[in-house]
Formats: C-alpha cells, structure tokens, sequence
C-alpha cells in the first residue's frame, strides 16, 4: 500500500510507533556502519574485502538518496526543508557519491560528514532511550557530540595529510589520536600536518575545542546543580520524576503532582 506525503512524513520524523522507531533505528544503523566502512578503509585490507565494502557503501548510499527525496517529497514547505541544516547535513551524506566522477579533494571529505546525520536522532533522546534520567541523556548526548566532531576532523585531517604525509597520519587511528590531543590543547606535537590545509584544519580543531569542550562541560553543570535543587516527585502522568521543591504541577506535562 502506497503512503500519502502527510504519511511519509510522519514515518519519516516519528520515534514513538513501531514503524517510525525501525525506520530510524535502521537509517541509524547504516550511518555508524557507513562510518564504520570509512574507517576500515584506511587501512590495509585484501583488495577481494574492499571491494565489497564498497559494494555495500554504495548500497547505503542508495539508501540515503532515496531518504533524502522521500523527505523532500512529502515536506510542506519544500524550500524551507531544503536550506534546514538536517537537509543540508543529507545532502552532504550522499553528495560525493553523485560527484564521484570528478577528482576535487573536497568532495571525497564531504563524506566524513554522514556521522552527523544521527544528530536528528540525539535532539529526540531517541538513541538514549535505555538511559532514565534527563541528566543521563544530557551527558550522553555531549559525549556523542564530542565524538561526532572529533570523528569528522579526524576524517578530514587524514584525507588530507594520507596522500603528503602517509608515514605520520598512515591509518585513521593515527588522524583520532592526533584530533584528540589537538582539541582537548594537550598538543604533544610527536603528530603535525605538513600542509596548508591540514595546518588550517589543526587551527579549527583547536579553536572548536577551546570554544566546545567547555561550553558542553558548562551546560552539564548547570543541569547537575540544577537537579541538586530539585526533589524526586514523579508524575503520575509523563512519569518525569524530579521536580522544583515548590512545584504542584508537571513541568513537562503540567499535570497536578501527588496525584
């Protein structure tokens, strides 16, 4: 049975049905093996091996196109959706496949930018689902933040330093290890790029850890002291269970407490 726009979209932005949570579990999935297959070819691995993770990354790749025009199909406001930074990261996600045919540096590094696609997922609390308490998904959700960003500088920093200075950045451990030190400013300087570019990029990891780090660190204090003023007073209703120490309603669902 075909599904209308208003359907399809529904599907397509819902983490509470069951059709809804395995569409995106699944697009979820494919993101952090995507990811993943980017990450083993790196390295040295038979060329019989290679070739069928390149097999199966263009099938998810497929996958993607086909996400991003279901999307723009069944959107209302189609110019609105194609300019929304989800849209945007989508397009980033399947853009060097399509463009593949032409040899510019940049588009082979748009393709480290597919692990941002599951930001969507984390603004819902859908891929911490398990986790019970808000301060729980709060220090999740930065963790994984904090991975996402290191993950695709160090996609970046090794597409391109590999081809001029491969005996350095050899494999994308050598290129994580290097953003870790790098963003946190330890700097032990036993890895350095030698290009222009890397150099540039070494310049913005430093500046978004330093900008980064301690803005999430600041936001996850803020929770905690603000949850240390708070008492434990579960709501009958959504089931939120901390609450102001005056409170008589539902902060989430406004409805009455001690009920």
């Amino acid at each position: 049975m075909l599904l209308s726009r208003q359907e399809t979209e529904f599907y397509l932005k819902d983490l509470e049905t069951p059709t809804g949570k395995a569409i995106n579990l699944t697009l979820a999935a494919l993101v952090l093996l995507s990811s993943g297959i980017f990450v083993a070819e790196t390295y040295s691995i038979p060329d019989a091996i290679r070739f069928q993770l390149d097999v199966i990354d263009t099938i998810i790749v497929i996958i993607f196109a086909g996400e991003y025009v279901l999307r723009l199909w069944s959107s209302e406001n189609k110019f609105q959706y194609i300019f929304s930074f989800y849209s945007i990261i989508d397009l980033i996600a399947i853009l060097p496949f399509f463009l593949g045919a032409v040899d510019i540096r940049f588009i082979r590094l748009l393709r480290w930018f597919r692990i941002l696609r599951l930001i969507r997922l984390i603004d819902r609390k859908f891929l911490f689902g398990t986790i019970t308490t808000d301060d729980g998904v709060i220090f999740a959700q930065i963790l994984f933040t904090l991975f996402a960003i290191i993950f695709v500088y160090s996609g970046l920093i090794y597409q391109v330093e590999h081809p001029v200075n491969s005996h350095v950045f050899a494999t994308f451990l050598d290129a994580f290890y290097f953003s870790v030190v790098t963003m946190t400013t330890v700097g032990f300087g036993d890895v350095t790029p030698i290009s222009e570019l890397g150099r540039l990029l070494t310049v913005l990891m430093i500046l978004t850890g330093v900008a980064l780090i301690p803005w999430q660190v600041g936001d996850l204090i803020k929770r905690l002291v603000k949850t240390a003023n708070q008492v434990e007073i579960v709501c009958s209703s959504c089931g939120l269970k901390f609450h102001d120490v005056d409170a008589g309603f539902c902060k989430r669902c406004g409805a009455k407490l001690g009920e």
